[in-house]
């Protein structure tokens, strides 16, 4: 008797992550043993196949062909059309302490899942709720960085794709997220966010041709293009340029003599060739020292 109900136990656990019912009968307690245990390592090898990340990440990956979504979503209990948001985040925590902590902040009940994705990159995929706006998706995503800053001690940055409908959309949410934080870090590194839809003019010089990039920055410094600035200069054109090109009020928070901010920019000035009071100019320096990083990193690439 207690052989035939674990078998029926196994028959069962099967068709629950299967959908396949079999009727099986074994005539003595070591064939029934037998059966069991070869159901039961079915079953086990099923799982490592069929998990749910694994089955979104090969979605994201684009690996799975459209026709066979809705099926094995089904398998795996998903629903295939559903309004969801995806976020990628990239952390030099270990992945278990993320995985944790990021399991208590999305309980499994909220339909969120967790995709191991990089080494060091997790995928978030989350379901919208009813009446969430695009600054209700960007504090989940502030959210997720506090509360990793404060619980793992780790530096986060996370970017978001618009929303997707159905699965079938979640590899385009992927390429989505993977620019976002390529761009976002590249360009934008002092945040912490970036929604797919607000990388402003990283995008464009993103997708521009490296020989295109080199030929702005030569007619911009000659042939004298500048490796960058250190640490310090680089805080203090920024700051400036926070303050809408206001030398006051750079000066008052960088705790500078307005003359000593004054002297700086005119060094910039005499080393560049752009006065950066200026807006013109300080917008044509912007852009080439935006150019300039992304030259420098696909050279170190």
């Amino acid at each position: 008797m207690e052989y035939a109900l674990e078998l029926e136990k196994a028959l069962n656990e099967l068709k629950r992550i299967t959908g396949v019912q079999l009727e099986v009968s074994a005539g003595t307690p070591e064939e029934t043993s037998q059966v069991v245990t070869q159901i039961r390592c079915l079953c086990t090898a099923y799982k490592e196949k069929y998990n749910k990340a694994d089955f979104l990440k090969g979605l994201m990956l684009n690996g799975i062909p459209s026709y066979d979504i809705s099926e094995r979503a089904s398998r795996l209990h998903i629903v295939p059309d559903e309004d969801r948001v995806l976020f990628l985040l990239e952390t030099k925590a270990s992945d278990e302490v993320v995985t944790e902590i990021l399991k208590n902040l999305f309980p499994s009940q909220t339909k969120t899942y967790l995709v191991p994705v990089t080494e060091n990159g997790l995928a978030v995929l989350r379901p919208l709720k009813s009446g969430e706006t695009d600054a209700s998706i960007r504090q989940v995503a502030s959210t997720i960085v506090d509360t990793l800053n404060t619980e793992a001690l780790t530096h986060v940055q996370v970017s978001y794709s618009s929303v997707i409908h159905n699965l079938a959309e979640l590899s385009g949410a992927f390429r989505e997220t993977s620019l976002a934080l390529k761009v976002g870090k590249l360009f934008y590194s002092e945040q912490t966010v970036f929604p797919y839809n607000e990388l402003g003019i990283g995008r464009l010089i993103y997708q521009l041709p490296v020989s295109l990039c080199e030929n702005f920055l030569k007619e911009i410094f000659g042939s004298d293009i500048p490796e960058g600035f250190d640490e310090e200069t680089s805080a203090m054109i920024n700051r400036f340029f926070q303050n809408n090109l206001n030398i006051a009020e750079t000066s008052r928070q960088l705790h500078m003599h307005r003359n000593t901010l004054i002297y700086r920019l005119e060094q910039i000035q005499k080393n560049t060739g752009l006065d950066l009071r200026l807006f013109e100019d300080a917008m044509t320096f912007k852009i080439a020292t935006m150019v300039m990083n992304y030259l420098r990193t696909e050279r170190n690439q």
